[in-house]
């Protein structure tokens, strides 16, 4: 076997592969080598091992169940000018309730809905839109609710090589999560008056034994105590 030859045909078919390629397709690939799959994995450890050494800006990384070869994330800004294309973001909401379904899986819309306190049609629709969830069949339960779980796609778009990559729960802190970031931001809009309220604090109530009285804003201090 010609393992320089191997070399490059994995770099070549890992370059033009818009998705990841399993070691097993790889292996299809490369049945007149017969290369095994020990034997890949060692040659992709090779390329990358160049690939460092060189200071290329891009790398061969192992997610959603196979491999593919990635530009380095601090040249998005000028991939993203080469198409017009701003930055991929997805709203607080969007991401709360995509987290819920990766640590949750499978979970119902209403068992969703239970944690969020909010409906979730629209946001469950641009999820599978975007191929990021998929039903995973239904709960035997009345109604049999339809269960939802997140994709490869989902792996694919994160960088993760499995579900089991997710951070831990515990390792997260209220602060580092954008949706709390955007709640906290959340103002009040007083229909009647048109004024903005901040958000309720909690903590015990003030005391209000010093403030003036309401009795006092309309008539004033002396007028009150007149009439007492």
């Amino acid at each position: 076997m010609d393992r320089s030859e191997a070399k490059k045909i994995i770099e070549a078919i890992l370059f033009v592969s818009d998705k990841p390629l399993s070691i097993d397709t790889m292996r299809e690939v490369l049945t007149e080598k017969a290369v095994e799959s020990t034997e890949i994995r060692a040659l992709i450890e090779e390329l990358n091992a160049e690939y460092g050494s060189t200071g290329r800006s891009f790398q061969i990384k192992e997610i959603a169940g196979g491999f593919q070869m990635l530009t380095d994330p601090v040249y998005s800004k000028w991939i993203a000018l080469l198409y017009k294309k701003g930055p991929d973001r997805m709203t607080g909401p969007s991401l709360e309730t995509l987290a819920i379904i990766a640590y949750k899986q499978p979970i119902t819309r209403s068992e969703i809905e239970a944690i969020r306190g909010v409906n979730v049609d629209r946001i469950l629709h641009s999820l599978e839109e975007k191929e990021l969830i998929k039903t995973r069949g239904r709960l035997d339960a009345p109604g049999r609710p339809i269960l939802y779980g997140t994709t490869t796609e989902f792996l694919q778009h994160f960088g993760l090589k499995s579900l089991d990559e997710l951070p831990k729960l515990k390792e997260f802190q209220e602060s580092d999560l954008e949706f709390i970031k955007e709640r906290e931001r959340a103002r009040l809009l007083n229909m009647e008056t048109g004024k903005v309220t901040e958000p309720r604090q909690e903590g015990p109530a003030p005391d209000n034994s010093g403030d003036t009285t309401q009795e006092e804003k309309v008539h004033g201090p002396e007028e009150v105590a007149q009439s007492n």
